[in-house]
C-alpha cells in the first residue's frame, strides 16, 4: 500500500511518515540477515542503458552488467519489469522468479532504492530493449520515497535547493547540464588551439578590483586583515601581460554582494581573455570566433529561439557605437543636442536626470534605461562614456568616450570588453575619482590598486581585454529563463 501511495498521488505528512518508517524496517532487515546494502563497496558495471538501446543489434543475446536506480515497476506473481535509471537514461529490466537467486527479495525492494544487474539483452514481445536479470544486488537503500513519479518535479525553489532530486525526477535536466560541460570544454579547446594559456589568480584578494561591484568579505585570521572574494581577475591578468605573457585567460567563479534575480546569482562562472598588441576591435573578432566554434561543437544552430525570441546567432554581429543606439531606440542625439536639450528629451521619455550630472553619465542612464531592453539580435555596443570605463582607453578622436563595447543577446550583457588603459598616470587619476566616489558612498566604485599603478608604470603593451559571463551563454544555448536553471546549486536564501 504504501508503494502505491507513494508512485501515484501525492501524499500527506502521515503517509510520508508511514513510508519512512516502513523502509527503514526494510533496512534493518537486511542488516539483520546479513545483507546490509550501504556494505558494499563495488559493482563491475561495463555498460549503460544509452549504450545499449544504441548497439542493440551487437548485444542481442550477449550478457551485460548495469546499474542504476529503480524509478518505475509492475510486479506480476512469478515476473516482473522495472525500469532502472542511470547516468544516461532509462531502461526496462525484466526479473523472473527461478531466473534470481531470491525473487521475493526482489519485490520487496523499493522506488528509489539502487541495484546492479547481470543479465542478457533482448527485446520484449512490444518491442522495448530490456535486460533480462540472471542475478542482481541492492547496492543502496532510498529511505525516502522519490517524487510523484508521474508529474515529476516540478517546484522550482525544490527543484534549486535540492538539485539531486530534481536530476532523479527531470533526467532531461542533465542534459543542460551535460551540454554546459561541453560548452565550457569548446571555449577552452578555442583558445588553447589559438595560442592562448590558461593561468589562475588569486580568488581572496586585499583589494577588490578589476569591476564595478560590492564585494563579498571575510577575515583572515592568521594575517588579521579583512580580505574580499574576487569581483573579477583582471588587475591579476594585466600584471601577467606586464611579465610577458602575450594570450592569457582564466575561467572561474567570481563572487559580487548584488542582488538576486533570474540573470544574477553572487557566484557566477566567467571568462577573462587578454591579447597582448590588439584592441577592442580584436576582440570582436574573437568573441565571434568562440561563439561560432561552441556552436559548432555543441552541435547546435545559428538560428535558434530563446524563450519564444528567434535570434540569429550567425556572425558578423553589428558594432553600434552608444550614442547611435540611443540615438536608434529613443531619437535624443547626444551628439548634437545641447546638454540642456537632451536632458529635456530624457525627461520626455519618462527619465529623470540629475542636470548636474556629466554628459557622459548622461548618455548611459539613456541607454540603461531605454535601451538595452531592446537589443534583442546580437549586437556589439561601442564607445562607452569614460565616467564607467574606468579601466579603459580613451578614444583618440574623442576624449569624452573609451574604447570599450558590451555584448548583447536577448538584451542581456553577455560580454565586456575593452582597449586595456595602459598609461599609469592616467590609470592613477582614475583610481583617485573612483576612490571619491567611494568616499560619497558608492560601494561599487573601484578601490585604488597601488601595485597595479606600479606595474602599468614598468610598462603594458597596448593589449585587447574581454570578459563574457559564460552562464548567460549557456543559459542562452540551452534556453533556459534562469540563471538558476544552468547552475547546479544556485544560492538560495536558507529555510527556517
Amino acid at each position: 500500500m504504501a508503494e502505491n501511495i507513494t508512485e501515484n498521488v501525492e501524499l500527506s505528512e502521515q503517509e510520508l511518515n508511514e513510508i519512512i518508517r516502513f523502509r527503514h524496517e526494510r533496512l534493518n532487515e537486511l542488516v539483520q540477515s546479513g545483507n546490509n546494502p550501504f556494505e558494499q563497496v563495488k559493482f563491475d558495471k561495463d555498460y549503460n542503458s544509452k549504450q545499449i538501446t544504441d548497439n542493440f543489434e551487437g548485444l542481442e543475446g550477449k550478457d551485460v552488467n548495469i546499474a542504476g536506480r529503480i524509478v518505475s515497476r509492475r510486479l506480476m506473481g512469478k515476473a516482473s519489469f522495472c525500469h532502472i535509471l542511470d547516468c544516461d537514461g532509462k531502461i526496462q529490466l525484466y526479473v523472473r522468479s527461478g531466473d534470481i537467486e531470491d525473487y521475493d527479495e526482489f519485490k520487496k525492494l523499493d522506488i528509489g532504492d539502487i541495484i546492479g544487474v547481470s543479465g542478457y539483452v533482448f527485446k520484449t514481445r512490444t518491442g522495448e530493449i530490456s535486460v533480462h536479470a540472471k542475478s542482481l544486488k541492492l547496492l543502496a537503500k532510498s529511505l525516502l520515497p522519490l517524487p510523484e513519479k508521474y508529474h515529476g518535479l516540478k517546484d522550482p525553489d525544490l527543484r534549486y535547493r535540492q538539485r539531486y532530486l530534481d536530476l532523479i525526477s527531470n533526467p532531461e535536466v542533465k542534459n543542460t547540464f551535460k551540454t554546459r560541460s561541453a560548452i565550457i570544454t569548446a571555449v577552452r579547446e578555442y583558445l588553447n588551439n589559438s595560442d592562448f594559456l590558461e593561468v589562475e589568480t588569486p580568488i581572496l584578494n586585499s583589494i577588490a578590483g578589476g569591476a564595478n561591484a560590492k564585494p563579498f568579505i571575510t577575515h583572515h585570521n592568521s594575517l588579521d586583515i579583512d580580505m574580499f572574494l574576487r569581483i573579477a581577475p583582471e588587475l591579476y591578468l594585466k600584471r601577467l601581460i606586464v611579465g610577458g605573457f602575450e594570450r592569457i585567460y582564466e575561467l572561474g567563479r567570481m563572487f559580487r554582494n548584488e542582488g538576486m534575480s533570474v540573470k544574477h546569482n553572487p557566484e557566477f562562472t566567467m571568462i577573462e581573455i587578454y591579447q597582448a598588441y590588439a584592441d577592442y576591435n580584436d576582440m570582436m573578432t574573437l568573441t565571434e570566433n568562440i561563439l561560432s566554434h561552441v556552436i559548432e561543437k555543441i552541435g547546435g544552430q545559428y538560428e535558434i529561439t530563446y524563450q519564444g525570441q528567434k535570434v540569429n546567432l550567425k556572425p558578423p554581429y553589428e558594432r553600434l557605437p552608444m550614442t547611435e543606439a540611443v540615438k536608434k531606440y529613443t531619437g535624443i542625439d547626444f551628439n548634437t543636442l545641447s546638454l540642456a536639450e537632451a536632458i529635456s528629451q530624457m525627461e520626455k521619455a519618462g527619465l529623470s536626470p540629475d542636470k548636474n550630472a556629466s554628459w557622459g553619465n548622461l548618455l548611459y542612464m539613456t541607454f540603461d534605461s531605454l535601451v538595452e531592453d531592446k537589443l534583442i539580435q546580437p549586437v556589439f555596443i561601442t564607445d562607452y562614456p569614460i565616467e564607467v570605463s574606468p579601466l579603459t582607453k580613451k578614444k583618440k578622436d574623442d576624449q569624452r568616450l573609451t574604447e570599450r563595447f558590451e555584448f548583447f543577446i536577448t538584451a542581456r550583457e553577455m560580454g565586456n570588453a575593452y582597449s586595456e588603459l595602459n598609461d599609469p598616470i592616467d590609470q592613477k587619476e582614475r583610481f583617485t575619482l573612483q576612490a571619491k566616489l567611494r568616499e560619497g558612498g558608492d560601494e561599487e566604485a573601484q578601490m585604488t590598486d597601488e601595485d597595479f599603478v606600479t606595474a602599468l608604470s614598468y610598462g603594458m603593451p597596448p593589449t585587447g581585454g574581454l570578459g563574457l559571463g559564460l552562464d548567460r551563454l549557456i543559459m542562452l544555448l540551452t534556453d533556459s529563463f534562469s540563471i538558476r536553471d544552468v547552475i547546479l546549486f544556485p544560492t538560495m536564501k536558507p529555510k527556517k
